[in-house]
């Protein structure tokens, strides 16, 4: 779905906004442009900063064609994924070049357009038209222009400080478009970079990957942000334009209609509130549907019949376009080093391939089999050809030798098991968890601790969830604690614990999961 919808964005939505802004041409490929405003014709800067935008919009293309068949062949060939993802980001990069290029021309056109309107409206006010009786006031068809504030009714009728905010407004949709495609682009590329991570088998790659991806996460929070900001002025400074004319010209239908539109574009927003991707990007299309039908409406009360089609045109584009993205929330992995214990008669470790320094992971759990704790360096045949073997030198600057690496306590009990039928005396079950360091097998307040997976952010569960959690928390009660908190457990292992938290996190990702420690 991430394809159809971005694919659908850029190819359609800029151009969508392109007629609605009056910043582009439906036929932008064509490098015969015409003028989008009668009269600017003989304007040779303005023919060439169309021809130019043209060109541009033709490279974008290309390049937008060539990152979807990049995607075809990170689809098709998956063991070349990232090669073709570093092509897909170089792709993506150049876009951004060419959409800032874009916007720059785009400016200087719209500076053009809006001198070029200004001054025919005060040729206009000068010689006014007579109006047909009961008709809006007849215009010259050269002053009918498709984008619809640069009409002149809007600066004849409109108080010049709201004018003035309005052309504002006008000159901030760009602003808006282009928050929406970055925010977008970088919405193809953090999928992607998901399903990288959750392919990736070295840490390093994986580490590298979801550096990138919160990175591209928080650049999109601050994206949206920057676009609820600048939709928000947008939308009041036009909203109360257009509801100033209506209200001159006594269209209550219109208006009763219009409040209409956005009470039920408001309970839209509410139903799907923290399930896409952003409610910021949402509330921009629920809202920029609804403005756009008033802005219909507006310009067929007003006879402008040129940006009334425009505009209708900008309505049908918009409903094709699929805006509500699924959230992407990817749970960091932990590359734990487990391994089983096992003998060999011939030594595994030597001067030249001594035994290692035990790793303490920051996240995550892991149980090792402590064998000994020794005021000196051991000799590796002290341990009777047990490997995989490692050691620390704790805070007594005692010598600490582990063997082996679990994910449960039950594995760790059965290597127990397993060492003491070799001849070791007293190995000991320790675990690191999140870097917290417990001995289960000297530490008698160690075994007490239970763990319970808690669930909130629903007052009901689905019965997708409801089966993970009997799939993979067997024997295990869930339970209902007050209005939105449901509870699985105990678990007397947290790995376990973090195992079935993952679980529900990948069947309903809107819940909020927390696997909390509890004290018996």
């Amino acid at each position: 779905m991430v394809e159809i919808t971005e694919m659908l964005f850029r190819k359609t939505y800029i151009l969508v906004c392109a007629a609605l802004l009056g910043c582009g041409s439906l036929h932008a490929q064509q490098l015969a442009v015409e003028p989008r405003i009668a009269g600017l014709e003989g304007n040779e800067e303005y023919m060439s900063l169309l021809r130019e935008d043209a060109q541009l919009q033709m490279r974008e293309d290309s390049i937008v064609n060539a990152v979807e068949r990049a995607r075809k062949q990170l689809r098709e060939d998956p063991a070349n994924r990232q090669r073709y993802s570093q092509d897909i980001l170089q792709l993506e990069s150049r876009i951004f070049e060419v959409r800032n290029a874009k916007g720059r021309l785009i400016g200087r056109i719209n500076t053009i357009e809006q001198e070029w309107v200004l001054a025919n409206l005060n040729g206009a006010a000068a010689q006014p038209a007579e109006p047909a009786a009961g008709s809006p006031a007849a215009l010259p068809d050269s002053l009918k222009v498709r984008n619809l504030i640069y009409n002149p009714c809007f600066r004849e009728q409109l108080p010049e400080a709201d004018y003035a905010a309005l052309l504002e407004a006008q000159g901030l949709e760009l602003g808006a478009v282009d928050y929406v495609n970055r925010y977008f682009a970088n919405y193809g590329t953090i999928s992607e970079l998901a399903e990288a991570y959750a392919a990736a088998q070295i840490e390093a790659d994986a580490v590298a990957i979801y550096d990138k991806y919160n990175t591209l996460q928080g650049f999109n929070r601050v994206l949206a942000d920057s676009l609820s900001g600048v939709w928000n002025y947008i939308f009041d400074n036009k909203n109360y334009a257009y509801g100033y004319l209506m209200d001159m010209q006594g269209q209550d239908e219109i208006l009763a209609r219009e409040e209409e539109r956005l009470a039920e574009a408001a309970r839209q927003l509410s139903a799907v509130r923290g399930e896409t991707a952003s409610d910021a990007v949402t509330d921009y299309f629920l809202r920029k549907k609804v403005l756009v039908g008033y802005e219909t409406a507006v310009a067929d009360v007003l006879g402008l019949t040129s940006a009334r089609d425009s505009l209708r045109g900008v309505a049908a584009q918009l409903e094709a376009i699929d805006f509500r993205l699924p959230r992407i929330d990817v749970a960091e992995r932990y590359f734990l080093d487990y391994d089983s214990i096992a003998f060999s008669a011939t030594p595994k470790y030597s001067y030249q391939h001594p035994i290692p320094e035990c790793r303490v992971y920051e996240h995550g759990t892991i149980y090792r089999i402590l064998l000994g704790t020794f005021n000196t360096k051991r000799a590796v045949s002290t341990f009777r050809g047990a490997y995989p073997l490692s050691y620390l030198v704790n805070e007594d600057k005692k010598w600490c030798y582990y063997a082996g690496g679990f994910a449960t306590k039950e594995e760790a009990e059965a290597a127990q098991k397993l060492l003491k039928s070799k001849g070791f005396v007293r190995p000991e079950i320790v675990v690191w968890t999140d870097g917290e360091y417990r001995n289960l097998s000297s530490d008698p307040e160690a075994q007490q601790i239970v763990y319970r997976v808690e669930i909130t952010g629903t007052e009901a569960l689905s019965d997708d969830v409801k089966t993970v959690i009997a799939d993979t928390a067997e024997g295990c009660e869930l339970s209902r604690v007050g209005q939105q908190l449901f509870v699985v457990g105990m678990f007397d292992d947290k790995a376990v614990a973090d195992r079935v938290a993952a679980a529900i996190t990948q069947a309903d990702p809107a819940l909020e999961i927390k696997v909390a420690e509890i004290a018996e």
